[in-house]
């Protein structure tokens, strides 16, 4: 279904945007929170909308000596920022949350206009930014260590934790700033300083959110270099996951990339946090309430045009309700209304960029040489309102879990629709039989099923959800996932304690050095 919008309203409305979030035609390349630089003789990169294709504003790529600049200027911020109590800290990012309020709906729309996903998505995003700060405030104060007995008499043991430093954190296009805001809040209050390298096809939003952080920074007479940006491409990208002096690399994308970020970092033994590429799967039991899934299922696969790492890829669908399963996703595709991301009627925006789109027209090529069955969708959209060539329609294939492109993630919206029989063990095995594990879902009301979806040999992704889609977490678990999905966990829970550096402490309050597993040392006078 097209969609339109008009465009001299739109024009003005995005003016306005970039003018309350203070951004120029030509953005500097860093920011150290305070000070802005790297803005003459730098490589500059225009930042085109796939919505519309206009030009939204250039940004000046970051050099080598500008990451110098921001690393020293952060190692003298931590040393500032660390003394500060946590619940100090925790009032910082309070203010931060209440900012973010006061733009969320400029935000919400650039994140949109830059990146493509509907409006509700977009608003939703900076929601989420809002709700990690509120969590990261009552986190401030609870930043709890345990305390042990002793086997030595008069002695005392506890652990505790300190700041690790600066965290580095290399974010995706997909959630140009959500993502970031679940490691800086958290590092944040847990005394660290942050170095934020944003997605070079999505920078706009991060110079935006620089801007609305620096008012607080300044309000409470802080220093620079505690929450910093730096634009540039791989090579920024490479010097961060090499430096000993970051002690902590977090990093949302690939599974290539995340590879050779955890590489890199491994190899001077410094702490990685990988989110990398899910091949998510629901699961539609013949026990399921398919009234109930069918949103779920149609969300979870064209949401953000099939560019969540949370996407709904793979279908399985116990053989008794297939075909009704089959015949009522070829009612609604039809019907989805596809077009402008600003438009308040849109479902379905576009893709990031006409690479994604080539990416996804080989994947359905590629899988249907292996035998999959084209049911309905991936063509390319043309005419009024699609002259990019990013608006493509969401596709569904009949496929097996075995095939090739099946067991890959790309990154577009196209579901597989895979039949299974029998008991609800072997939805589970097609499910789990894919690298990736991030999230899973089962529909069903049939309770034994349920919990061996959710037993210690149902699901093996990160997460598991009955009744509910693959896509939308909430902040308060974490979040994060097993196998090629890179193990990392952010948000929620206590995923804070990877920003953290852990310490076991023993102290002895008597006059006597007892040592430990009754070892005898004496020493002669």
């Amino acid at each position: 279904m097209k969609q339109t919008i008009d465009e001299m309203p739109l024009r003005q409305e995005i003016t306005d945007v970039l003018h309350q979030l203070g951004i120029k035609e030509v953005n500097p390349a860093y920011s150290t929170g305070l000070e802005w630089g790297g803005t003459e003789g730098r490589t500059t990169r225009d930042i085109l909308s796939p919505a519309d294709g206009s030009l939204i504003a250039s940004v000046n790529m970051a050099t080598a000596e500008d990451y110098e600049t921001i690393v020293s200027t952060a190692q003298e911020a931590f040393k500032v920022w660390r003394m500060m109590p946590s619940p100090k800290r925790g009032e910082i990012v309070r203010q931060i949350g209440e900012k973010l309020r006061e733009h969320k709906e400029a935000l919400g729309k650039l994140v949109s206009y830059e990146m493509g996903k509907i409006l509700q998505e977009g608003l939703g995003e900076v929601q989420e930014m809002i709700d990690i700060c509120d969590f990261a405030v009552g986190l401030s104060r609870q930043l709890h260590g345990y305390t042990m007995h002793s086997e030595r008499p008069q002695h005392r043991m506890y652990e505790q934790y300190h700041p690790l430093g600066i965290v580095g954190v290399i974010s995706a296009f997909n959630f140009p700033v959500a993502v970031w805001s679940w490691n800086a809040m958290l590092a944040g209050v847990c005394g660290d300083v942050i170095i934020w390298k944003p997605s070079e096809k999505t920078p706009l939003t991060a110079v935006a959110c620089q801007h609305i952080i620096r008012d607080v920074l300044a309000d409470n007479d802080l220093p620079e270099g505690i929450f910093n940006v730096i634009i540039g491409d791989a090579e920024i990208g490479s010097l961060m996951a090499n430096d000993t002096r970051i002690p902590l690399i977090s990093a949302t994308g690939s599974t290539r990339m995340g590879k050779k970020v955890g590489e890199a970092v491994g190899a001077r033994l410094g702490k990685s946090l990988l989110e990398l590429g899910g091949n998510n799967a629901i699961i539609l039991t013949e026990n399921a309430d398919l009234e109930m899934a069918m949103n779920a299922i149609v969300f979870g696969a064209v949401g953000t045009c099939g560019q969540r790492c949370t996407s709904t890829r793979r279908l399985i669908i116990h053989e008794n309700v297939y075909e009704q399963v089959k015949e009522r996703l070829l009612k609604v595709y039809p019907k989805l209304p596809i077009g402008h991301p600003l438009d308040s009627t849109t479902l379905v925006g576009p893709l990031i960029d006409k690479d994604a789109v080539k990416a996804f027209q080989g994947a359905l090529k590629h899988v249907q040489k292996e035998g999959g069955n084209l049911l309905i969708g991936g063509d390319i959209l043309e005419g009024v309102g699609y002259e990019t060539g990013t608006y493509v329609t969401p596709a569904i294939v009949e496929a097996e879990n075995h095939f090739e492109m099946v067991q890959e993630e790309t990154f577009a919206p196209i579901l597989y629709l895979i039949k299974y029989s029998g008991d609800v063990e072997n939805a589970i095995e097609l499910q789990n039989g894919v690298k990736q594990g991030l999230s899973s879902s089962i529909f069903s009301t049939n309770l034994l099923e349920t919990e061996a979806f959710l037993s210690h040999w149902g699901s093996d992704c990160g997460i598991a959800n009955v009744n509910i889609g693959t896509s939308g977490a909430e902040i308060g678990g974490a979040f994060g996932g097993e196998k090629d999905t890179g193990g990392g966990r952010e948000s929620g829970s206590d995923a804070w304690r990877i920003y953290m550096r852990r310490q076991t402490n023993t102290i002895n309050y008597s006059r006597e050095l007892p040592l430990a597993q009754g070892i005898k040392f004496d020493i002669m006078d």
